[in-house]
């Protein structure tokens, strides 16, 4: 009779694990992936502020802020365009 109460048990926990393994495990794999990847982000945002925020001064000292201010409206102006004829070309447009 213990010869099947330790079958059993045996059972009770290879049920048990595999339960965890296919839930517990893949959801603290995927918290953890989302974890890095919102840190990721994160760290990227910042450097492209910081980086622009570099590049505004390092264009202030030559020109002034007003001059800074323009050449960055003038790039995200044309930035814009591209991207404006890029999505018509592509036949994105939603005209009805």
């Amino acid at each position: 009779m213990q010869e099947y109460a330790a079958r059993f048990a045996d059972l009770l926990e290879q049920v048990a694990s595999k339960v965890r393994e296919m839930t517990v495990d893949r959801v603290a794999r995927a918290i953890k992936l989302s974890g890095l990847g919102i840190l990721a982000a994160v760290l990227a945002l910042t450097a492209m502020v910081f980086l622009v925020w570099t590049v505004f001064g390092a264009l202030e000292i030559p020109l002034t802020t007003a001059g800074a201010f323009a050449v960055f409206g003038v790039v995200l102006a044309v930035a814009g365009g591209i991207m404006w004829f890029q999505r018509s070309r592509d036949g994105t447009r939603n005209d009805t």
